[in-house]
């Protein structure tokens, strides 16, 4: 497969909710269109940010589907299919391959506590199914980090073509591409610009669901090596990158979203909203930023 099939932008999209709680999918195609409109590369559905432990298993992949639809080939979709059973993911990645994705995003399994090889031995199984595999580095939310020479091992696997480094450490990136053959893709907003100095050809980005146009801009700008005008666009926005984290995600962005009146601050428990005072806070930077007028 191509080294570098996910090169780019990609927003991992927040999944909007009704006020009764269902997915809202008529919000969920307007910031689709949206994504789209401002030149992103692609859409990263039901990850992390798009609440993917509190969607069910048929919610799941409806929801990719309806992405997949919606992006009608203006986008890449990198179907976030992840899970702590192999078998599972297998199934949700054999879903989204059937419905047209592009590739999926496979998390580290965050609860059974797998050892190296128990993680070659998940990431090639799914691999082995044929749709391009992104592994998620993301040690911040899972038991463990795959380590940079699993992450050798499993790119010698003709599907295992790219890696989500959300480990908030641009030396590993460096290791890892000093090392083997694989496309990195930041997985940490703040460290996106220093990723990419290094090697990494994109971002996975959460800050791109509120400023999907200046993430796209700045990205594509260091993916042609024009860093004096990728790092004004990094400077001008690193404090709302900073906090798209100030809590948990996704409380950050959705809060952030419905201040910009671009969905509503929904979640399903155990996800709630965030303090007044974090939200005067985000509120602050927005403003300051220039994002939110007014």
């Amino acid at each position: 497969m191509e080294a570098q099939m996910f090169n780019g932008a990609y927003t991992a999209l927040i999944t909007p909710f009704n006020r009764d709680g269902s997915v809202d999918f008529g919000n969920l195609k307007e910031l689709i269109d949206l994504q789209a409109k401002a030149g992103i590369d692609g859409i990263v559905p039901v990850g992390t940010t798009g609440e993917s432990p509190t969607l069910d298993y048929d919610e799941h992949s409806r929801v990719i589907e309806f992405t997949i639809d919606a992006c009608r080939g203006r986008m890449k979709v990198i179907a976030g299919t992840g899970a702590n059973s192999t078998s599972e993911a297998i199934e949700l990645t054999r879903r989204a391959m059937d419905a047209g994705a592009d590739g999926t995003l496979q998390v580290t399994p965050y609860y059974n506590k797998p050892t190296q090889e128990g993680l070659v031995r998940h990431f090639s199984a799914v691999a082995d199914l044929g749709l391009p595999v992104v592994l998620y580095n993301v040690p911040g939310r899972t038991s463990r980090e795959i380590a940079v020479e699993t992450i050798m091992r499993l790119s010698l696997h003709p599907g295992i073509v790219a890696v989500k480094e959300a480990g908030g450490s641009v030396d590993r990136v460096s290791d890892i591409l000093s090392r083997c053959r694989i496309t990195v893709l930041a997985g940490d907003d703040p460290l996106a610009l220093p990723m990419m100095a290094v090697g990494a050809k994109g971002v996975i980005s959460v800050a791109s669901n509120v400023v999907p146009a200046a993430v796209a801009k700045l990205t594509h700008l260091a993916l042609k090596a024009k860093w004096d005008e990728a790092r004004k666009i990094h400077l001008k926005y690193y404090k709302l990158f900073c906090d798209m984290f100030i809590d948990t995600n996704p409380l950050p962005v959705k809060a952030a979203m419905a201040m910009l009146g671009l969905t509503r601050e929904v979640y399903r428990l155990p996800l709630c909203p965030m303090d007044n005072g974090l939200k005067k806070k985000l509120r602050e930077t927005l403003s300051e930023t220039g994002v939110l007028k007014g």
